[in-house]
């Protein structure tokens, strides 16, 4: 069964996501006319926007919640595994999926502002929303919101768990390693329920103060590191760009080129496109949708351009030779990091492992919790769903759930290919709403948005 699944997934990964997320980042790209580089200070600006009522969800709350989910292990193992299965030269095809990524992103997340929803004083939405409310097609919203449900709350946050019991493994005795794991999972099982049961406020708040320390701690380390090499710098990012463009395909196949694995590993780290973190960005309580799209960008950026590129660093001055299958994830990470700052860079990698993922537990679960509410908004069943999120806490930091995890890859594949061809449909709305934006702005006006102005009705937007 395993083994179908794996195959399954590595065709929808390799062919059939590829095309759609690239095809789709170019053609947004050139819908917008770059809008990810032409209004990128109006994002930045963006960031900051307090939002009409205090109660609600700021831009920069919103902005964490989804950098938190996106920002995970992988931005640390899976940067480790791509420079060494790619070569240094995946880190420029990383960075070129970042640009054209975020046209996407910017689109899915304008979208799902548009067709929010208010209840309970707070704002919700997401493409299960602008399906149904946009396209007409409820079912479509729900089949998207079941595979992202058993993809980000239980898939992925079993598997973040399980990154934090085994990162915390090394400094455990051996009589402990048995109870270990349980012991890991019942904590991490408790800080999640007290933090999901505290609501959307509770979960901004997390994820506003947790996010930007770990990230900021993260990249100035990843700076520190620069700075103790920047004599090997011009050198490193000479054989970067070299590397980019010495195709192995030649030699090793296609799939295993510095182009294929930089692409996959980029697309896959940042989202853009995939689904989830427009969940989040219709929760943010902005004057203009188009705002909230650029804050979105934003976060694309800071996943990729800064964090993923911190560990690139970290890897390439350090000298230490990556190898698929031999030294690469976790272990290379360590290993580079040791020979930069010596002992204290694993702890400090340690704690980057836990808070990067207890973060993206929170996020996902956000996420997942946005989608059980469009299937039905019952209180019931929301308390029982938390409780199996909790579960799947907790059994998730003690084995590691290959099965799940190939049926959490092929979930998200699902909803990435359901989303794509959604906002492929609706990028004519996108566009109108961003013209509105910049008329405005050409007028010399603060952009405001409402629904009549562009010919949408039924919306939140008057």
């Amino acid at each position: 069964m395993n083994e179908i699944l794996t195959k399954i997934n590595d065709f929808m990964y390799t062919y059939i996501l590829l095309i759609l997320l690239v095809g789709a980042g170019i053609y947004f790209s050139v819908s917008t006319k770059g809008v990810q580089i032409r209004l990128l200070k109006d994002g930045i600006r963006s960031i900051m926007d307090k939002g009409k009522e205090e109660e609600k969800v700021s831009s920069f709350q919103a902005l964490m919640i989804s950098t938190a989910s996106r920002v995970g292990t992988g931005n640390i193992a899976g940067i480790a595994t791509a420079v060494a299965a790619g070569g240094p030269g995946a880190v420029f095809w990383m960075w070129v999926m970042a640009v054209v990524g975020s046209a996407s992103a910017f689109v899915e997340s304008t979208l799902a502002q548009i067709y929010k929803i208010e209840e309970n004083g707070q704002y919700r939405g997401g493409p299960s929303y602008y399906m149904e409310k946009a396209l007409g097609k409820r079912w479509l919203g729900i089949l998207f919101s079941l595979a992202l449900i058993v993809c980000f709350a239980y898939g992925f946050n079993g598997l973040q768990s399980f990154n934090i019991s085994s990162c915390l493994e090394y400094y455990i005795p051996d009589y402990a390693e048995s109870i270990f794991p349980a012991v890991t999972g019942l904590i991490l099982a408790a800080a999640s329920a007290v933090v999901i049961w505290g609501g959307v406020h509770r979960i901004s708040f997390i994820t506003s103060v947790l996010v930007p320390i770990m990230a900021s701690a993260y990249i100035l380390v990843g700076a520190f590191t620069m700075i103790l090499h920047w004599r090997e710098l011009p050198h490193i990012f000479s054989v970067i760009l070299q590397d980019a463009f010495e195709f192995r395909a030649f030699s090793g196949g296609f799939a295993g080129s510095a182009v294929m694995v930089g692409i996959k590993r980029g697309l896959f780290s940042n989202e853009a496109g995939m689904g989830s973190a427009p969940n989040a960005s219709a929760s943010a309580d902005v004057s203009h949708p188009v705002k909230q799209g650029m804050v979105q960008v934003i976060s694309v950026f800071i996943d990729t351009l800064l964090i993923c590129t911190s560990t690139a660093m970290m890897l390439l001055v350090s000298k230490v030779p990556g190898e698929k299958g031999v030294l690469d994830g976790i272990p290379y990470v360590q290993a580079a990091i040791q020979a930069n700052v010596g002992t204290w860079g694993i702890h400090f990698i340690t704690f980057s492992i836990f808070a990067f993922a207890f973060s993206s537990i929170v996020g996902n679960y956000y996420y997942a919790e946005s989608n059980i509410l469009f299937i039905k908004n019952d209180k019931r069943l929301l308390h029982l769903f938390r409780i199996t999120c909790i579960v799947a806490v907790y059994l998730g930091a003690q084995a590691d759930f290959s099965l799940i995890w190939n049926l959490a890859d092929i979930t998200m594949g699902s909803m990435a290919i359901i989303n794509i061809l959604a906002i492929w449909l609706l990028k004519p709305t996108a566009v109108q709403v961003l013209n509105n934006y910049e008329k405005q702005k050409t007028e010399g006006e603060e952009p405001k948005f409402r629904g009549e102005d562009v010919g949408i009705e039924g919306t939140v937007w008057k």
